[in-house]
């Protein structure tokens, strides 16, 4: 089964699956809600903190693969298994088998036939496959095979892709089923399993969108099952602020939800029609000069850019390929806009599509009106309507030109792409992107957000881009359209991409692992196009994803830039909300950025001509700079993925399996090496798509590796310490430690660079360190620690306001002290320090840290980024001298800047909260007090004040937002050195 891994078996090597931003849109705090009197509006950013049910997978069990497949196949050959009991991956440095024939899909049954033991599949249940796809990846191709069980269909799983080229075979993955049993008679109908799917997602049946339900088989370790595959889109009052998609095989004799799959990712006349769009953003410093371009179908006087029309046709954006005519309108083949502000529901289409333009010029007025009113509402029904023609023109041409770009990288019909016609060419038509301009505007509550809601192919997709602003103790954005922000309208584009291209037409991404893959390519795909282009966003650099509508240049709606991310596969879990995909995607952008980086070194940049020109495919892959070909394997990689559910180990080798296919291995070592200074090294390996604690591995098979080896000394001296690489220590998987009881040595291998680590341990507290690790030689890492005198393991105690106390001195970012009662100054938790001799205290560590949003007794509910520690001061008694139980015994000892830790816009994050270590004077000491200054919400002056003028929303943290009274910090450390 797709959602598991039964076993790891290597064969002769070594062991080895909305932006969505926000999948939710906004609500403002004051707005009015659906629901119980009384009840608090949930409040949904767009890092998907809180969300939509998620994916589900209840099948059980594993089925173990013979001990003759165990022992079939040979040579250096990497094999992972599925639950069904038949391979996930087949992998490695040389192709699994030659000879094959020049035919690729004969090949790959040829190849199918030949390991029947691997497989479970008999000559003929080999020749029965059904022909999905014989995707091009060079000279080679992905082909797709699918398993029919009696006269059904898999519906999910039960497929096999086969990397096939010259004959050769030389990548594998699959979910295939060794049962090929018909599966028994269906006891429900299909409005029965409409019903049981409705239920499960909490989606009004009567009023949803789209209601399909097809019979087909699914496969599972029990055996075959009858199952209905129900797709069901929106539908329901009250979710105007919660997009509801899913895809749902319910089981057709028992009624029992078999898979559940969320949809929605958290953007006679003249022949020369031309449109006005910012090719990145409106300017960065938000001024109203307008920088738009004219993009025109065909060369012509005023004319910026030539789009040159649909790459398979050569019609222009705005013909109706079944008729040839032009609509003169904001409808198309590729895409089709509309305005639709008067509805929060994010799974309707707007009725209204842009201005008829007879002449086919798409030209607007854009005077940036929803910034100069500070988001005041009144203006939709001034003369401009809030710059609404210009938004809906904008966002037509983002889709059109993402669909164009990736077309040429092949995501085109056979690869199941959005078109409203699709000719001859294969796949399923009536399925253009759909995009509603400034959405929901006129519901109060909807705001901060970008989603796109993508079914199986031939169900059209939708896209939704709102307005911003800011909101008090939740999110602080400036006064922006998101339909002109480029990097956000790609994002949400990417998901349909990556979705429909991975695991085939009725499936996309499965699980955590994978959720988080599919955020990071949107990421990445939007930052690639506008690079090939030449277009420069907002941002510091050009690789931060939403600058323009978070108004934060340095890292937008992410905690990192992915050019310069401290990330690697052991921080999985990383961020303040734990196991989350927009955080965890951010992962996979620092390694697959660094993959990129390799390929720009190798082949170089080129010329901004040269880029544009393999942007357009006017120029083959095998003669384009370094990026564009490493884009071209990240396409090529989708289609080599026979489901979505799969690990970042999985992801890897599909690149590198591209890499055999299209450029014949010549780039593995380079490859290779990017991967394991990102902990996806050779050794890298997780237990299944949703494993919170995969095992990094920086080691590098094709290259000279060097050692580190822990070294402590001092007071440290046979300490039992762990080492993390890079800056988290909180739900991040150690490399090495010097605890005899644990299976980690004191020595990793790594591949050489210059890294960050984190030393920590009990009694010890947190070390920051930068090391060097050198080829081919084992350096010690010296760890002269000091003791942490405020550590509960050598016998401290902590006591005062608030709850968890103890969780303060607990050597651990991974949970924290709370005050839930207000005002949060002056609020103090007492730690009565090991031993009972006074020290000589020099230096405190301090981290505001928050934790997952964990079921906690004494800490209910939900952690809010606001309640974080910003200042504090640190009060010092001797009970030498004074009665440390008198509070009137503490002296203040230091007093922190007013930005201890500081954070920017539009909100708080987990990177500007860990652990910071400040200097004290020379204070003497059995008690230290720690005692808050401020919060984020109450000290911060970004959170301050009324920043807009919307007479319905209020934005001053301090005094609008529950977050308020809340304090929370998750670490204090005290040391005499």
């Amino acid at each position: 089964m797709s959602t598991k891994t039964w076993s790891r078996i290597t064969v002769i090597a070594a062991a080895t699956a909305s932006l969505a931003l926000p999948s939710l849109a906004l609500p403002l705090p004051g707005a009015a809600q659906s629901g119980p009197a009384g009840r608090s509006p949930d409040v949904h950013d767009f890092q998907a903190e809180q969300h939509a049910k998620p994916d589900v997978d209840n099948r059980r069990g594993a089925v173990a693969p013979p001990a003759a497949a165990l022992a079939k196949q040979a040579g250096a050959a990497t094999i992972r298994w599925n639950a069904l009991g038949t391979p996930a991956v087949v992998t490695g440095s040389a192709p699994l088998a030659e000879g094959l024939g020049d035919d690729p899909e004969r090949a790959a049954r040829a190849y199918l036939k030949a390991n029947e033991n691997l497989f479970g599949l008999s000559p003929e249940a080999v020749d029965a496959l059904e022909k999905v796809a014989a995707n091009p990846i060079g000279d080679g191709h992905a082909v797709l095979l699918r398993q029919r069980f009696g006269d059904l269909p898999a519906g999910v799983d039960g497929q096999v892709v086969l990397g096939v080229t010259g004959g050769k075979v030389v990548h594998v993955t699959s979910t295939l089923s060794r049962s090929a049993a018909a599966p028994p008679a269906a006891a429900l109908t299909g409005r029965q399993a409409l019903e049981a799917a409705a239920r499960d997602g909490g989606i009004d049946l009567a009023t949803a969108a789209v209601k399909q339900a097809t019979e087909v088989a699914v496969p599972a370790p029990d055996g075959v099952h009858r199952a209905y595959q129900v797709v069901l889109i929106g539908g329901g009052p009250g979710q105007e602020a919660e997009p509801a998609a899913y895809t749902t095989h319910v089981d057709a004799v028992s009624g029992e939800i078999l898979t559940r799959e969320n949809l929605v990712d958290h953007h006679h006349e003249p022949d020369d029609p031309q449109w006005e769009a910012f090719p990145a953003n409106p300017p960065a410093d938000y001024s109203s000069a307008d920088t738009r371009s004219r993009w025109c179908f065909a060369p012509g006087p005023g004319c910026d850019l030539v789009t040159g029309g649909d790459p398979a046709t050569g019609r222009a954006w705005d013909v109706d390929h079944a008729t040839g005519a032009p609509t003169g309108t904001s409808l198309g083949n590729a895409a089709r806009t509309f305005e639709n502000r008067a509805s929060g529901d994010p799974y309707t289409v707007g009725t209204r599509s842009g201005a008829p333009a007879p002449d086919r010029k798409h030209v607007h007025p854009w005077k940036n009106t929803w910034y100069t009113a500070k988001c005041d509402p009144a203006v939709f029904d001034l003369p401009g309507e809030a710059d609404l023609e210009a938004a809906i023109t904008n966002l037509h041409v983002m889709h059109n030109r993402m669909h164009d770009w990736s077309y040429r990288l092949g995501f085109t019909e056979t690869a199941w792409n959005m078109q409203a016609d699709n000719g001859e060419r294969g796949g399923l038509g009536g399925d253009p992107e759909q995009g509603n301009a400034q959405a929901g505007a006129r519901v109060p509550n909807v705001r901060d957000n970008a989603n796109q809601i993508t079914g199986p192919d031939g169900v059209a997709p939708i896209t939704n881009m709102y307005l911003w602003q800011p909101v008090a103790g939740s999110f602080y954005s400036p006064c922006v359209d998101g339909d002109y922000d480029m990097s956000v309208i790609g994002h949400e584009y990417g998901h349909a991409i990556s979705g429909r291209m991975v695991g085939g037409p009725n499936a996309g991404w499965s699980g955590a692992q994978p959720g988080a893959m599919n955020e990071s390519t949107s990421d990445l795909l939007a930052m690639e196009y506008l690079a090939e282009y030449g277009f420069r966003p907002a941002g510091d650099t050009p690789y931060v994803t939403g600058a323009y509508v978070t108004g934060d240049r340095k890292a937008g709606i992410r905690n990192h830039d992915m050019s310069k991310s401290p990330l690697n596969y052991g921080d999985v879990a990383y961020d303040i909300v734990g196991q989350q995909v927009h955080a965890d995607g951010e992962i996979w952008s620092a390694t697959q950025f660094d993959v990129r980086e390799a390929f720009v070194r190798r082949y170089g940049k080129g010329t901004a001509a040269l880029q544009r020109a393999c942007a357009d495919g006017k120029v083959p892959v095998g003669r384009c700079p370094g990026n564009r070909r490493w884009a071209q394997l990240s396409f090529d990689a989708l289609l080599l993925m026979a489901t979505g559910a799969v690990s970042y180990v999985d992801h890897r080798d599909a690149l590198l399996a591209a890499d055999a296919l299209r450029f014949g291995g010549r780039n593995r070592d380079i490859m290779w090496r990017a991967f394991a200074s990102r902990g996806l090294g050779e050794g890298a390996a997780s237990l299944n798509q949703n494993d919170p604690d995969p095992t990094p591995s920086f080691v590098d098979p094709e290259g000279r590796n060097g050692k580190i080896r822990l070294k402590p000394l001092a007071d440290a001296s046979g300490a039992a310490l762990r080492l993390y690489v890079g800056r988290y220590e909180a739900r991040a998987v150690p490399v090495a430690d010097t605890d005899p009881a644990t299976e980690l040595g004191d020595t990793v291998e790594m591949t050489p660079g210059l890294y960050d680590f984190v030393v920590a341990g009990s009694g010890y507290g947190h070390t920051r360190v930068r090391f060097a690790v050198l080829p081919g030689v084992t350096l010690p890492l010296p760890l002269p620690l000091a003791k942490n005198v405020a550590s509960a393991a050598l016998g401290a105690t902590a006591a005062g306001d608030g709850v968890n106390h103890a969780k303060l001195i607990d050597e651990t970012e991974a949970t924290n002290w709370a005050s839930l009662t207000g005002p949060v100054r002056g609020r103090t938790v007492t730690v009565d320090l090991a031993g009972s001799d006074p020290v000589k205290v020099r230096r405190v560590q301090v981290s505001a840290m928050l934790r997952p949003n964990v079921n906690d007794p004494a800490d209910p509910g939900g952690q809010n980024r606001f309640s974080a520690l910003r200042a504090f001061e640190v009060l010092a008694c001797d009970a030498t001298k004074k009665d440390c139980s008198q509070p009137e015994s503490f002296s203040v000892a230091y007093t922190s800047p007013a930005d201890a830790f500081d954070t920017r816009l539009p909100r708080p994050r987990g990177a500007d909260l860990l652990i910071e270590s400040f200097r004290i004077p020379t204070t003497t000491a059995t008690h230290l007090a720690l005692r808050a200054v401020s919060t984020q919400c109450t000290g911060n002056p970004r959170y301050a004040g009324e920043q807009d003028a919307d007479p319905g929303s209020a934005t001053d943290c301090a005094t609008a937002s529950p977050a308020r009274d809340h304090l929370r910090a998750a670490e204090f450390q005290a040391f005499t050195r």
